[in-house]
């Protein structure tokens, strides 16, 4: 039955009265097709309906008509519209490419910067599926070391334990059970990991010595059940299940201490199915470079340690420091992925694409602590750049990662329906235990520090990031960015799955199985979209309460 005729069934059958139609009230709950006058009586209960059209309507707008006027979006000036639900949240398959030539399971990556990512960061976003960039906000050398750790990792070994030296003192296991929760290390001639392993300390042989001036060769276990160095995970753990202890040194053929293995760790281990490999089975991992002329042995460097992909650390993207970089990578390492930006017009894309990118990353002053539209009065809001620099980058088979203004998981949804292959989080990341630095308190919150790499404080510290704002011949810097703090998020092994649970359900309420056909959506039009007024956000949001408290996940 066509449109048109259905509604003609449903007519109201009305007496008339000197030729016009009346209703007595015995047509409830009938549609009442406005094509005739008719008279209702005070108890009539009817539904009118507008007259019907040739075709269906679809509500909002599709995502060229939202994006292709003058003006510029940000992610909370819009909302998506529901579709159709036909399949589970779990169904939902994530899966995406972060460059030309590597995919992901989950479409989330780290932010580059000193209060965000280093191995530990990296080593959760590839076991989650994700991809972490080590900063270079740190010599060449530790920044190498940062890319070996997470190429080195194995499930269950802890590549980097905690050691004291036999002369160390009981106080100095103090100050590590008060920053970190554990006072039993494996003790080294150096006290360093590499050294030649003497002995192991745990609780239960210090725990009721009153002088903690005592030293640590006094008291140390120094007959130590050991693993070598090459045993598999199922190896170790039936060696702590036979010798009942807690922690497993791991030595070398020489006994040098190369890693450790904990009873509680083994027993939280489990397998990640969606981790981010290489083709030799190891984690993936990028890192960040300026455009300095010395950046060339810091990318030689970086290559030598096993990274898979640099992305180009800029705030202006378009730029021949950037091109003469990524040209000279292109023609030196032809197999190594580079992410160029940052950019978000297209005059900027189209420019680092024929210079050989294989990725961009979209923002230019939309982050948390950024300030670089304030100050520099240059950029463009984030939504806007995803949309049209994702669009035309992908007529040329390059992804796109929205960097910027991701604070929850709706603006992932908002910047991967606009177009993005994957979002760069900073501050949305920056609070986790995963994260460097340490925890502190203010009035009895939580808190970790995050800074931007604009700010004073970043470009004064080692490596300096002065030149990613060409800052760094400048007698005067000028600040593009602030320093700040962020609440404690806990760690990436809860707060990952929460980011990833929470995407797939909001996929679900778009009516897409997966990014793919999010992105066919978005191109065809049948992804739609609607402009939100002041209220309208506000009406989105918590409103009318006179308190109430806010649990992310549980």
């Amino acid at each position: 039955m066509k449109r048109g005729e259905a509604h003609k069934s449903l007519e109201v059958k009305s007496e008339t009265a000197n030729g016009v139609p009346t209703d007595k009230g015995q047509h409830a709950g009938l549609i009442l097709s406005p094509s005739k006058k008719c008279k209702l009586s005070p108890d009539s209960v009817v539904m009118i309906s507008p007259a019907p059209t040739e075709k269906p309507t679809l509500d909002g707008l599709s995502g060229e008509d939202l994006f292709s006027n003058r003006e510029g979006y940000t992610y909370a000036d819009y909302i998506i519209l529901p579709g159709m639900i036909d399949f589970g949240a779990q169904d939902v398959n994530l899966r995406t490419l972060a460059t030309k030539r590597i995919a992901l399971n989950a479409p989330l990556v780290s932010s580059p910067m000193d209060t965000v990512t280093e191995s530990q960061m990296a080593i959760h976003m590839a076991l989650f599926g994700g991809l972490g960039i080590i900063h270079c906000n740190n010599t060449v050398e530790e920044q190498c070391e940062e890319v070996k750790r997470v190429k080195r990792f194995k499930n269950g070994f802890i590549l980097d334990p905690f050691t004291v030296a036999a002369d160390a003192k009981l106080s100095q296991l103090d100050a590590i059970k008060d920053a970190h929760g554990f006072s039993g290390c494996p003790v080294t001639e150096n006290g360093k990991l590499g050294g030649k392993l003497v002995g192991i300390v745990t609780t239960r042989d210090h725990d009721f010595i009153k002088d903690r001036d005592t030293l640590v060769s006094e008291v140390m276990t120094k007959e130590v059940v050991t693993a070598t160095e090459g045993c598999t995970l199922e190896e170790a753990n039936q060696i702590l299940k036979d010798s009942k202890k807690g922690k497993l040194p791991v030595v070398n053929k020489d006994g040098c201490l190369v890693a450790a293995i904990s009873r509680k760790d083994l027993r939280k281990n489990r397998d990640f199915p969606l981790a981010s490999k290489d083709a030799s089975k190891h984690l993936l991992v990028g890192a960040s470079v300026h455009t300095r002329p010395e950046d060339k042995k810091r990318v030689e460097a970086l290559v030598e340690a096993g990274v898979d992909l640099v992305v180009i650390d800029s705030s202006q993207g378009n730029s021949t420091f950037q091109m003469e970089l990524v040209r000279w990578i292109k023609s030196t390492y032809p197999e190594l992925q580079v992410v160029g930006g940052n950019v978000v017009c297209v005059a900027q894309a189209k420019n680092l694409i024929e210079w050989g990118v294989d990725a961009l990353r979209i923002g230019m002053g939309s982050g948390s602590i950024c300030t670089t539209q304030e100050v520099m009065a240059v950029g463009r809001p984030q939504a806007t750049s995803v949309y049209h620099v994702c669009k035309y980058a992908r007529q040329h088979g390059v992804p796109c990662w929205a960097d910027g203004g991701i604070s929850n998981i709706g603006k992932i949804a908002k910047a991967l329906s606009a177009g993005a292959s994957c979002v760069m989080m900073g501050s949305l990341l920056a609070g986790t235990e995963e994260a460097p630095g340490d925890y502190f308190y203010k009035d009895g919150v939580r808190l970790k520090r995050y800074r931007g790499m604009g700010s004073i404080d970043a470009m004064k510290s080692t490596g300096g990031s002065a030149d990613r704002y060409f800052s760094e011949t400048s007698t005067i810097r000028v600040a593009q960015g602030v320093s700040g703090s962020v609440v404690d998020k806990g760690s990436l092994k809860r707060y990952l799955p929460y980011l990833t649970t929470g995407l797939k359900h909001s996929l679900q309420d778009m009516g897409f199985r997966s990014l793919n056909a999010l992105w066919q959506g978005l191109y065809d039009g049948s992804l739609r979209f609607e402009l939100r007024t002041p209220g309208a956000q506000v009406e989105g949001g918590v409103h009318d309460l006179h308190s109430y408290s806010a649990k992310q996940y549980a």
